[in-house]
Order: C-alpha cells, then structure tokens, then sequence
C-alpha cells in the first residue's frame, strides 16, 4: 500500500476588506490544473520538523517568509488521494497583502472556486478556528501592515470575524491585549482635523498571540 505523508499550507491575508485564501494551480496529476493549497511532500533529510516543511514549501510554492505560521492539526485516510492512504499535517500563515508577490491567485474564503483533494474542507475549519481565535486573541494583528492605526486594525477584526465591533469596548479590549505599542511621532494624515497615530505589534508578540479570557 502506498502511504502518502505531506504539509499543506493556508495563506490567508484580506483582499478589497474581505478574508482570502492564496491558492495555486496544480502542475501535474492527480487534479492536473485544478486549484489547491499549496503543499509538497515532507524531506527527511531536509525538514527537521513538520513545521520547517511547512515554511520551505510556503517559501518554494509562493514566494512568501510568513512571520506567522501556525500548526492546525492533520487529516488522513485513504479517499483523500486517489494515490493512495494520505496523512497532511495542515498550517496555517496570516500575511498582509504587501507580503504577496504574485505567486499565489487570491480567493475570498466564502466564494471558493472548484478544489483538489479535500481542500475546500480544510479551509472551511482553518476559517472557524481563525474566527473563534480571533474573539479573544491578537491573531487578526499579523493581517496588518507594519504600521496601522487603530481604525485599520478595528476594520481588520471586524472584517475576519463577519460582525461589527463598537470601536469604544474595541479598544477596551485592545488595552487587554496589550499586544500593540504607540509609534512615537509617527502619524498618518486622514483628512480629518487630527492625524491618527501609528501603532505596531509589540516584538515579543510578533510571531504569537496575545490571548485574554473573554472574547469580544
């Protein structure tokens, strides 16, 4: 029996204010053509772990370092590949969309095209688990730019968990968090009478979360 072991990568950032899943084309059988995650088998003697397999093929595939890489689970059985039984050890990576360099197709999560293998399930329960992460911890902030303003971020929140936010109890929250830092003397023009200040992620933050016990 063939026994297929692989990482497959979901690179989410946000398009035109909506949550988006890079996707690639597969150059060669099975599902020749057709859009996928992009993903590759695991090296033994190259990848130390699973998460470094992960990196490398996000890095080869798409052209993108993300600073954010998160281990999701893994899926298995023998109809998931018409090869043989599979495991695939499943990441996921939020970027900004600057971080893009044209090698991935962008789709908004809830308009999905046609997908190999059991892509498009994968995706629905990276999506939950994102959502769910994102009430109560600074997941949402790795979609940012380097520098944002606290509109920016409340439109990012509000954009990955699908339901408006009050700015007041937004902030509130924020300040529990405690996962950003004011940029001094950095402000943005915005056409209003009062420039907005710049924030960024906090460095000891900028590869994991800052969680709190209530979501928002």
């Amino acid at each position: 029996m063939t026994f297929i072991v692989t990482v497959d990568v979901a690179l989410f950032t946000l398009q035109e204010n909506r949550l988006s899943v890079g996707l690639i084309r597969r150059p060669k059988e099975p599902f020749l053509g057709t859009w996928a995650l992009p993903g590759g088998y695991i090296h033994p003697q190259e990848d130390a772990n699973a998460h470094h397999a992960a990196a490398r093929i996000l890095q080869q595939k798409t052209g993108v370092i993300s600073p954010y890489l998160e281990e999701f689970g893994t899926v298995s059985g023998g109809g998931r590949d018409p090869r043989g039984w599979s495991l695939s050890v499943i990441y996921f990576a939020l970027v900004p969309p600057s971080v893009l360099v044209g090698g991935v197709e962008l789709f908004a999560v809830d308009a999905l095209p046609p997908l190999s293998f059991d892509h498009a399930d994968i995706i629905t329960q990276v999506v939950a688990r994102i959502r769910s992460k994102a009430s109560y911890s600074s997941l949402p902030m790795h979609l940012c730019a380097e520098e944002f303003t606290i509109p920016e971020l409340h439109g990012v929140y509000q954009s990955i968990m699908g339901v408006p936010l009050a700015m007041a109890g937004f902030r509130r929250k924020l300040d529990d968090l405690d996962a950003i830092e004011a940029i001094t003397g950095a402000i943005r023009p915005t056409g209003k009478s009062r420039p907005a200040q710049l924030y960024r992620i906090k460095p000891e933050f900028e590869k994991v979360l800052s969680v709190r016990e209530r979501g928002f």
